[in-house]
């Protein structure tokens, strides 16, 4: 029975999570939680996710696209460090393009019963898993091996020689005969970055007040140089398809070419360095972020380079072209840029810019529009509804035509435990469906994204949480937000459907959401307080429960006193308990299929003396 002299009392908190100081002094709001969004600032529980494509994918996705096509056929593609996919109708393509050839004449050699065929190339340029093709079937001499189709590099033997393996073993052992066209593809690159040592890492011969001098002949085992994960950046040219590779050259995917998807080909006259590309609106040229200057060639990571108009293949600026480059200087690289109204914006790291068409003879302008504000990584800022979100090193920013602070009440607990190694790893994406923009991030102690933050601009709050998705879609195209990732570190990667209405299970397995608050006392603490009664009022549906747990303490470091958890279905009037303190603070949790929504829960509350 609850006490007589008690008050129901309503308790509220600011919506949104709050994590800049103690569980205490974040008195009235919400501390922490998971799998958790604020709707109209009421807490629920988000939707769970379904696989879009039943096939695996090889690789980590470092960007994802959706569009449609003239015949409204719609399109996913993503790239990976070893993989470059186009998804169609649910099926996943390899369309990884051919980047050189080669004719073959007396290069193979095989050993009796082995399947390993060795391939002898002067500067072939393949590392191990890299993949070759051969375009026709080939014998090698009597060895009964015949090659043909797609192979990986098993081993790699100085400049001149490589190893592929065969589906059967040689009858015979034979040394240099064979002949064959065979195609490179992409090569394979790192996942991760990777500190440069050797002859040109680090100081030579600095002297005794340097740290790691050395003398002539001695390599480096540390150093300045920082070889980057793989990168990519997809868009679209009407309906087909352009990617770049981080230090690439461009591809191109006509979706009309077949009616599968085949394998993107090379832009032959883009430049040979690209960082980062995007397709300018209304004016459309391809333009590319970190490039080669026209006429020498040498690469600059603040150029700003792009095509003629209409035509991807032309990138000499001349009378009849509007190609041409600019070379930004606040920063020492660009990171990324994304399109807003009738502009792309720019950001190095250091500094915002904008880029405009206004035709000849400059074909476009550009502006610096802040400064201090540079982008973590090159897929960390989105734009909705005409106004750019991204995040910087330490902070959050808006640009709606002045760049600002976004006042984010996580920021020292989120990059408190983020990983800065990886943090070019970042990657935004919008939901439109409830006006949040999400960034995926590497926490401390992951090399790969494994968490998230979500702003919300409509209603101005932030949640967190942890995911395994590396790249993420809006539902522009799809009836849901797409995401790639996998599971678990041991499981396949797929393409995910993310939030599907009315499921709230993961792949079909049961999802963990909680929510818990700050502390809340009354009188600043100074009376203690009893509560005897828990009247719920809450949204739940598909016959689930929720655990309700309030923990008291005398003190802000004192010990804990928990009470629960208690079930609460939907038809729960009432939980009775005895709890006393000076704070407390409610956890709230469900692990079911189904959804849950935070209404209007009471407490009943009476001071209680002062000790």
């Amino acid at each position: 029975m609850a006490s007589t002299s008690g008050k129901l009392t309503t308790i509220e908190f600011v919506p949104g999570f709050h994590r800049e100081s103690t569980q205490y002094s974040e008195e009235g709001k919400w501390y922490d939680g998971n799998r958790v969004r604020f709707r109209e600032g009421k807490p629920e529980n988000l939707r769970g996710y379904t696989k879009a494509v039943s096939d695996a994918y090889t690789g980590i996705a470092r960007d994802l696209i959706t569009w449609s096509d003239n015949d409204t056929k719609k399109y996913m593609a993503l790239g990976t460090e070893k993989f470059l996919y186009a998804v169609q109708s649910s099926e996943i393509y390899d369309i990884t393009p051919f980047v050189s050839a080669v004719t073959l004449t007396s290069v193979f050699s095989t050993s009796i019963n082995s399947p390993l065929v060795d391939i002898s190339i002067t500067n072939h340029g393949v590392s191990v898993n890299d993949r070759i093709f051969i375009v026709s079937a080939t014998s090698i001499g009597n060895s009964g091996i015949l090659l043909d189709g797609e192979y990986s590099v098993v081993a790699v033997a100085g400049l001149n020689n490589f190893t592929i393996s065969a589906t059967t073993s040689a009858a015979a052992t034979y040394t240099d005969g064979g002949t064959a066209d065979l195609e490179y593809i992409l090569n394979v690159e790192g996942t991760v970055p990777v500190q440069g040592t050797g002859y040109g890492a680090a100081v030579y011969n600095a002297g005794v007040s340097t740290t790691g001098a050395r003398a002539w002949n001695r390599p480096a085992a540390t150093g300045a140089v920082t070889f980057l994960n793989s990168q990519w950046s997809l868009d679209n040219w009407g309906e087909d398809l352009l990617a770049c590779r981080r230090g690439g050259q461009l591809f191109y995917l006509d979706v009309d070419a077949s009616i599968t998807p085949e394998r993107a080909v090379v832009v032959s006259a883009s430049p040979s360095v690209n960082n980062y590309i995007k397709v300018s609106p209304n004016d459309r040229h391809v333009v590319s972020f970190g490039s080669t200057e026209f006429g020498t060639g040498e690469y600059n990571p603040m150029l700003v380079r792009w095509s003629d108009q209409e035509n991807f293949n032309n990138w000499t600026p001349s009378i009849s072209s509007t190609s041409g480059e600019v070379v930004l200087t606040g920063g020492t690289k660009i990171m990324g840029a994304i399109r807003s109204r009738n502009a792309i914006n720019i950001w190095t790291d250091n500094a915002m810019y904008t880029q405009s068409f206004v035709g000849p003879p400059f074909i476009f302008n550009f502006q610096q529009v802040g400064t201090n504000c540079g982008l973590i990584a090159p897929h960390a800022a989105v734009d909705v509804d005409g106004i750019s979100y991204w995040m910087s090193d330490n902070n959050f920013y808006a640009f709606d035509g002045r760049v600002r602070d976004l006042q984010c009440p996580v920021r020292r607990y989120l990059f408190d435990s983020f990983n800065m190694t990886n943090k070019d790893k970042v990657y935004a994406g919008v939901n439109s469906e409830f006006r949040e923009i999400i960034w995926l991030y590497p926490s401390a102690n992951s090399q790969e994204p494994d968490s998230y933050i979500i702003y919300n601009t409509q209603e101005n709050h932030w949640v967190f949480g942890t995911a395994f998705y590396s790249a993420f879609a809006d539902r522009q195209v799809f009836d849901n937000t797409i995401a790639t990732g996998r599971v678990s570190a041991t499981a396949d990667r797929y393409v995910w459907n993310n939030e599907p209405d009315d499921i709230y299970t993961g792949d079909g397995k049961i999802l963990t959401s909680y929510l818990e608050s700050g502390a809340f006392d009354i009188e600043d603490g100074d009376q203690m307080m009893f509560i005897d009664r828990i009247v719920p009022d809450y949204t739940i549906n598909n016959n689930g429960n929720i655990s309700f747990t309030i923990d008291f303490k005398e003190y802000p470091n004192g010990n804990t006193v928990t009470k629960g958890p208690y079930t609460i279905t939907q038809s729960t009037n009432k939980v009775d308990l005895r709890g006393r303190g000076r704070q407390a603070e409610v956890k709230v949790s469900s692990s079911f299929d189904g959804s849950w929504r935070w209404g209007k829960v009471r407490l009943n509350i009476q001071p209680d003396g002062q000790r």
